[in-house]
């Protein structure tokens, strides 16, 4: 059975699937788990940021605001359109305002006559110009009207009043002094660009009448009455006639042409002409040649029905027929080219003729062409003139809105509210300051507590080792006092069965009944990923559960490193064990020795070996396994930690199933990953996880919840363990138990 299981390292699991090493990321934690757990980070860190920010607020000067309103009205000049102009569009107007009220020659006019040293707000301060516009001074424009409000923070609330009041008078007078200019210095543009205007406006009038005159033509410029372009569409309309004309012409020529080598044709067309009642003036001529022919061959065709065809009179009479034919023939043809030359006579002159009526239209198109440049020449000075007085009209128009009195091209500035002293202190604001201090010290003690959280790669929850190990976890043991010692611990289940923890030890126990059959889970290695998990506690445990359950059970110690199981049983290791029987020297009954469980034996590790790793990779003790196996119906092997040494690999690989112990609050990710990697890919049978040393409030036992089961725990703790042992020679039997020992029967 164990070279099956060998042979077996990389088959099936439970369910009949492979089951292969995957890489398992971390799922989302649970915040407020998260920050539970740092609760005290989150209370210390906001408890010294309230500190600060109350302190701050206590020891903090107080400074007083005044405040200022003015009300700049947009009445400079305009230039050219309501679009574009000196002083128009409030939307960067207002704003370059504002910034004017805190330029460095607004501010030194303000406080040009005052003593700053004499001032507390400008102790300290070697600029006060600087200190002003980039601190003390803040100007705004209003967003929904054209109100600008100058403030002023200052330790003493008259001189806050005084100083916003200054730099108000400073922007007043700035505008007094060194706006009043701009009216005149705009009126003297507007009148030199006047002059230059009306001068141009006379030269394009003047080029125009001289244009015009030399261009007689452009005294017929409208459309529907110009001889040119009128005398063009005519010559258009002859030349599309002409062109018709020689088209019909030459195709009558061609035509007749072509008939001079059909004699039938040429009848046929003779017939048509005077059908048509074409005028000939041999027409007779041809009638009594068609009389005579016909005369001829009726006096032939009475003939030959009297006389054979080869008699001298129907001969004689035949050939006259055809004498009369040719003559008729010969007629025919000289009528047709009579006619060929009179068509194409008509057919020269109807060329002739579109060619002269083409010359003409050339000509006319010319004269068309030249006309249509002089008309688009007068149009540009036409246009350049309209320009230009519109220019002067609008020039004109700018020069009476200005006004040229004294107070032409100022600002209406009002001053709707001068600055007064403030009655109360505006800061610091109190309520704002510890406001932002709280927000600021949940947000740094948040990021505290998830720093930390980071940092701290242990296991804190059930939720992250089953999320972080991607395993069915097993049961969960609740955390157990240390003030026991190694054997009270390792019997708990025996020695307090009605306690929490030996219920979920039972739980487990179950779980592995239910989880694979008895004959694939006989070897059932414990194991973790790092020492002082407590998988030697819950090793003697399981195994004192499964005794209990009527399963005839050994407990193995393989942990060679550091063994637990003679301190819990209170067993001899130090002449016979584990390694006497794989080095040849103890029989396996000799070293296997009894506990006070019935149905429960150990095997002790005997002496310390210098090469344990070999010894558990040998035949021997695979064969003692598969031994053993025959014996018991359950062999517990308690190994050593996977992540030190390779040992607990080894046996991982040749045990039927193998439990993973790992120990919240203590277990690392990294490690517990490791281990987990480590063991399945060797091939091993993980049935499932163990979480250990659970806190209470972590804890859902069946037997911690309900309170007519008596937590013996404490008591145990008082009476000597001995003496607990006497009084339960006969261990009390759960339903958990019976349980067991049905399935047991079962398999």
């Amino acid at each position: 059975m164990i070279k099956q299981a060998v042979s077996t390292r990389t088959k099936i699991h439970d369910n009949g699937q492979k089951r292969l090493p995957q890489a398992v990321g971390l799922a989302p934690m649970n915040l407020l788990s998260i920050l539970w757990r740092n609760r005290w980070i989150i209370s210390v860190t906001m408890v010294v940021s309230l500190s600060i920010g109350f302190v701050y607020i206590t020891k903090a000067a107080p400074t007083y605001t005044s405040l200022s309103r003015v009300y700049v009205e947009q009445s400079g000049p305009k230039i050219l359109s309501e679009a574009e102009g000196v002083m128009t569009q409030s939307k960067n107007y207002l704003y370059t305002q504002a910034e004017l009220l805190k330029s460095t020659p607004i501010l030194s006019a303000a406080i040009e006559g005052i003593d700053t040293k004499r001032l507390m707000i400008f102790e300290k301060i070697n600029n006060p110009v600087i200190y002003l516009r980039e601190k003390a001074l803040d100007v705004t424009v209003g967003k929904k009207d054209d109100i600008i409000t100058i403030s002023c923070d200052a330790p003493n609330p008259v001189e806050a009043a005084q100083l916003v009041n200054d730099v108000v008078d400073a922007y007043l007078t700035y505008h007094e002094n060194h706006k009043r200019k701009t009216a005149a210095e705009v009126l003297k543009i507007f009148q030199k660009e006047k002059r230059e205007r009306e001068q141009e406006l006379a030269e394009t009038l003047k080029l125009m009448k001289d244009f015009k005159s030399q261009n007689v033509a452009l005294a017929f410029e409208h459309r529907n009455s110009n001889i040119i372009l009128d005398t063009l569409d005519r010559l258009a309309a002859e030349m599309t006639h002409a062109q018709f004309e020689t088209i019909e012409a030459e195709s009558a020529y061609e035509t007749l042409k072509s008939l001079l080598e059909e004699p039938e044709g040429i009848e046929h067309y003779i017939e048509m002409e005077i059908a048509e009642g074409t005028y000939f003036s041999t027409a007779n001529e041809r009638i009594e040649l068609k009389i005579k022919l016909k005369q001829l061959e009726d006096e032939l065709t009475d003939l030959t029905s009297r006389a054979k065809p080869d008699h001298p009179w129907v001969q004689a009479l035949q050939q006259k027929v055809d004498r009369v034919k040719k003559e008729l023939a010969d007629w025919d043809k000289g009528f047709l080219r009579i006619r060929l030359a009179i068509v194409e006579k008509e057919h020269e002159q109807a060329k002739e003729k579109e060619q002269q009526i083409a010359r003409l239209f050339e000509d006319q198109r010319e004269q068309a062409i030249q006309l249509q440049k002089q008309l688009s020449e007068y149009a540009i000075l036409q246009s350049r003139w309209d320009q230009t007085k519109k220019h002067c009209d609008i020039l004109d128009n700018r020069i009476e809105e200005i006004n040229i009195t004294e107070d032409a091209g100022c600002l209406n500035i009002s001053i709707l509210e001068p600055a007064r002293p403030s009655e109360k202190p505006s800061g610091p604001q109190k309520a704002k300051y510890l406001t932002a201090t709280t927000i600021l010290g949940f947000i740094l003690s948040i990021g505290l507590a998830l720093l930390r959280e980071e940092l701290d790669q242990r296991l804190h929850s059930v939720d992250d080792i089953t999320a972080v190990l991607d395993l069915p976890v097993l049961g969960t043991m609740p955390s157990l006092s240390q003030k026991h010692n190694s054997a009270s611990l390792g019997q708990k289940v025996h020695l307090d069965p009605m306690s929490s923890w030996s219920e979920a030890c039972r739980t487990i126990r179950t779980a592995v009944f239910f989880g694979a059959p008895k004959t694939r889970a006989k070897t059932i290695l414990v194991t973790s990923p790092t020492q002082a998990d407590g998988k030697s506690t819950l090793a003697s445990n399981l195994a004192i559960a499964m005794a209990q359950a009527g399963q005839k059970t050994l407990i193995l110690d393989a942990d060679f490193r550091k063994s637990m199981q003679h301190k819990i049983f209170e067993v001899n290791h130090q002449d016979v064990g584990l390694s006497t029987i794989l080095a040849g020297i103890t029989p396996s009954a000799d070293a296997i020795q009894s506990t006070h469980i019935e149905t429960l034996k150990v095997l002790p590790c005997g002496p310390d070996v210098p090469n344990p790793s070999e010894l558990l990779n040998s035949d021997v003790f695979a064969q003692l396994l598969e031994i053993l196996s025959d014996r018991y119906d359950r062999i517990i092997i308690d190994s050593p930690p996977v992540m030190p040494i390779a040992d607990a690999l080894i046996l991982a690989a040749i045990c039927n199933i193998t439990l993973l112990v790992v120990r919240m609050n203590k277990s690392t990710r990294k490690t517990s990953l490791h281990a987990r990697d480590g063991l399945l890919g060797i091939g091993a049978n993980v049935l499932g996880i163990v979480i250990n040393d659970v806190p209470k409030e972590g804890h859902y036992g069946y037997y911690g919840t309900y309170g007519h089961y008596r937590n013996t725990e404490d008591s145990d703790r008082e009476r000597p363990r001995k003496k607990v042992i006497k009084e339960r020679k006969q261990p009390a039997v759960t339903v958990l138990d019976r349980a067991a020992r049905f399935v047991g029967s079962l398999e």
